[in-house]
């Protein structure tokens, strides 16, 4: 069965706060063994809070972020620039997994830049594979595009090779794909699983107020505007059958992600999602 963590993006915010090492407490105190790290800078302080968080909580690290190559926004190694440090970093922590948290949007503009951006993270997958390291890339529902009728996926796929997947559920659903069908299609590339429900909420009070002045246009753009991301087992996923189908494709993680949680405090909202994982049995 795969290991139960949670996506620590969630948490970038308290770790700025409060510290690195109180918040792993935390979540050690919620009954969770796992943390995938992103968002968060992988200084020493950072680096050393979490490898106490292995000595002394017993909790796995169990994949860190990184980037191909230096020019995003979001803070974080790059593997053009800091290769020799992520792969320190995964020795000390004794992380198997590094993931790409998406492909960059330059690479989705044709087919010919995502060919060339999987190459390079097929030459990357190789080196790191040469460390015992295992590199993924982690899809949104624009991953499910295609190009002369190739999916962006299976481009990938195709291209990349020794590149395997975090395949997040919730961004398969949204880009209209069966979740199901996505595990049993990519079976045995899918070593980390992004667990997150998928929410559908009540019309909104603009909407209604829009439609009222008579903006129909804007009421009918604020009806649309009302996915949401939720608590694992408070919105419309299947989970009692999603995550025997996703330790069934070879799932050795599956980390506990909600990209908003809308005013709510994230350990609540990762405390509710555990809850319902555990009556399920994880």
């Amino acid at each position: 069965m795969a290991v139960l963590g949670v996506q620590m993006m969630m948490l970038k915010d308290k770790v700025s706060t409060l510290g690195m090492y109180p918040v792993l407490q935390r979540i050690a105190d919620l009954g969770i063994t796992a943390v995938e790290v992103s968002q968060i800078p992988m200084d020493e302080e950072n680096t050393a809070a979490l490898r106490r968080g292995i000595d002394r909580l017993g909790l796995d690290v169990g994949a860190l972020s990184v980037m191909l190559e230096p020019g995003s926004a979001t803070p974080g190694d790059n593997l053009r620039d800091h290769f020799d440090k992520i792969v320190a970093d995964c020795h000390r922590l004794e992380t198997r997994f590094v993931r790409i948290g998406m492909v960059p949007m330059a690479a989705m503009a044709s087919k010919e830049a995502c060919i060339a951006w999987a190459r390079e993270c097929e030459d990357a997958a190789r080196r790191l594979a040469a460390e015992g390291i295992t590199l993924c890339y982690h899809n949104h529902h624009i991953d499910l595009s295609r190009f002369d009728g190739e999916r962006i996926f299976d481009l990938v796929r195709r291209v990349a090779p020794s590149l395997q997947f975090e395949v997040d559920l919730f961004w398969v659903q949204r880009g209209g794909m069966a979740p199901l069908d996505m595990l049993k299609e990519y079976a045995g590339v899918c070593q980390l699983i992004h667990v997150k429900d998928y929410r559908v909420a009540s019309v909104p009070q603009k909407a209604l107020e829009m439609l009222a002045r008579g903006d129909a246009a804007g009421s009918y753009a604020a009806f649309l505007d009302t996915i949401q991301f939720a608590e694992v087992g408070s919105g419309n996923m299947n989970w009692p059958e999603l995550l025997p189908a996703a330790n069934a494709a070879g799932a050795e993680y599956f980390f506990i992600e909600q990209d908003d949680t809308y005013g709510r405090d994230p350990f609540d909202c990762i405390a509710d999602s555990r809850a319902y994982l555990a009556s399920l049995g994880y």
